[in-house]
Parts: C-alpha cells; structure tokens; sequence
C-alpha cells in the first residue's frame, strides 16, 4: 500500500536526479537540487534509497539530470534499479545527446521508457536554446530509442513565446512520422509575478489546445497530473502539460523527487520544505531510520496550487 499525503494522494512514483552535471545550457533549466560539496549520490546510496521508496509503494522509477547518461555508470544504475523486487517501470528523461550510443544497452538493462527534450527541429534556435547543442545527435538519439524497442517514446517540447511556437505542427508531423508522442509544456515558475524571463516566454496552451480537439479522433485524461492526450485522426497522438496555476494537476501528482545531492523534495515548485535524507544515511541511519525521512518528506506534500483542504492525518 503506497503512502497517502494529508490530501489524500498517493504516492506511486519516485523522480530521482542522479546528477547535476549536463552536456547542455538550457535557457529554461531549473535545477532539481544543488551543487553541493559533497557530490552527486553514488550508485550504492541511489539504489538503497529507491529500494526503501518501493518497499513505501512508489513503484515507479524516472531518472533525471542534469543530463543522466553523463554519468558514467548509468547503464549499471538502471540494471540494479530494474532488478528491485518493487520496481516495476524504471524510465529516463534526457536531452538525447548521448542516447545513441546508450539506447540498447539502457533497454537490455531493463530501461522502459525515455523522454527526450527536442524544443526545435532548427538546427540554429537549438544552438541558442540548449547553449550550444547539436540536434542533429538529438534526432538519432530518438531514432535509436524507438529502434532499441523503448516504449513509448515521448518529445518532450517546452513552448517559448516568440522562440518555438509557430513549430508545433512540424514537429507534430515529426513525431507522427517517428512514431512517438509529442508531449507539448507549458513554462513553470514558482514566482511568475516577479520572474522576468517567465513573463517574458510564457505562452498558454489554449489555442493549441483548441485546434487539437479538432483534430483529435479521442481525447483521453491521464491520471497523471489529469493530463489530457489527444489521439489525433492523422495517426498523431499528443499530451499537453499545464501546470501553472492548474489546481487538478496538483491534485493529480503521485510524485516525490529525489535531488542529485540527496534530499527528498515533495514539490518541485518549491525548495523550503526539503528533507536531507543522504545525510542520514551517511550518519549510519538504519533502514527504519529512512523510511522516517521518506514518511515525513510526504506529510509536507502540499498541492502547489489547491482548492482544497488537508485531511487531518496521514495514511500509511
């Protein structure tokens, strides 16, 4: 039975960042933990604390960056994680680069399914956006995925008002072509009142939305985040992601995260109410001892935006 926080989520699903080290320079990247002086988790410490976390109910496993294929041992991490007893989907989200030359062993290793981030098919607005990036290498890094039999297979493209928006049906056709699913996101910010470059890149889905409906043959609602994906008549097939200010997405979230650095984030809008598990396990923390930490790290699960009330306690 999974964890329950005060509103009544469960939690089935663990994000973990294995480092903060990345081949590119994203505009929009906010960093899912911190460069720390003591250092990105080791395979051993990922390992045990995913292995408490599914023994908690949260079967499901995504790893995220920084850029996870930079670390040298991740083909490894993804086998000793796939072979936990509790586990049963380990994933990855990754900006493709090095995917390539990865893609089949991550899948024998037992990696289900990837997200690539592909926000342009222009060779020159990928250079501006990712600092530097080649697309080329991120195109045959999806190739190589869909070839190495991961599935599904997700683009994951963040929309930038002024940047990318007027590509959405190239790489709709992109996507169609390749056969994988266009997973359209809307910007994030924790403080868009006083966040100049949210203010200045943040685009609403609605219009898009709109013409998807009618394109759309069905329209299916995720219980992920209530997410809705659109089958389209064409054979395409998108999933639109809208967080900000969007009380059913929060309601929806089944998700921890677990910073490169070690600490249990309930929420990934916020960064007040962290829980620094790495450090207890390097004090010699017994597995009880951890399972606390992930207990109390879910008791501060707070919808970011919410509707509704706390029930009085948590369930466990």
């Amino acid at each position: 039975m999974p964890l329950v926080d005060r509103y009544g989520r469960p939690v089935t699903s663990l994000r973990v960042s294995v480092t903060q080290r990345c081949n590119l320079k994203c505009i929009y990247c906010h960093r899912e933990g911190e460069l720390n002086p003591r250092g990105e988790m080791e395979l051993e410490e990922v390992t045990r604390l995913v292995k408490i976390a599914s023994e908690l109910g949260m079967t499901k496993v995504k790893l995220t960056g920084g850029e996870p294929l930079v670390r040298r041992d991740i083909v490894e991490l993804v086998a000793e994680l796939s072979s936990l007893p509790g586990v049963e989907e380990v994933s990855m989200v990754s900006n493709g680069l090095l995917l390539a030359d990865l893609a089949g062993e991550l899948a024998e290793a037992g990696l289900r399914r990837v997200n690539v981030s592909l926000d342009t098919l222009d060779g020159r607005r990928y250079r501006w956006v990712t600092g530097g990036g080649d697309v080329r290498k991120a195109i045959h890094g999806i190739e190589a995925a869909v070839e190495a039999g991961l599935s599904p297979v997700k683009v994951n493209m963040v929309l930038l008002k002024g940047v990318n928006t007027s590509e959405v049906w190239r790489m709709l056709e992109f996507t169609r072509r390749m056969g994988v699913i266009l997973q359209l996101i809307e910007l994030v910010s924790s403080t868009p009142g006083s966040d100049s470059f949210y203010r200045r890149y943040h685009f609403s889905l609605d219009g898009i939305e709109e013409e998807l409906r009618r394109r759309a043959k069905a329209v299916v609602v995720r219980s992920m985040h209530s997410r809705r994906k659109y089958l389209l008549k064409d054979g395409g097939e998108v999933e639109v992601v809208k967080p900000m200010h969007n009380s059913l997405f929060c309601m929806s979230c089944s998700r921890l995260r677990l910073t490169s650095d070690g600490r249990l984030k309930p929420c990934l809008m916020r960064g007040d109410n962290l829980v620094d598990i790495l450090s207890l396990m390097r004090s010699g923390a017994s597995d009880r001892e951890l399972r606390r930490a992930f207990v109390e790290a879910v008791r501060l699960r707070e919808p970011y935006f919410k509707e509704v009330k706390p029930c009085p306690k948590l369930v466990w």
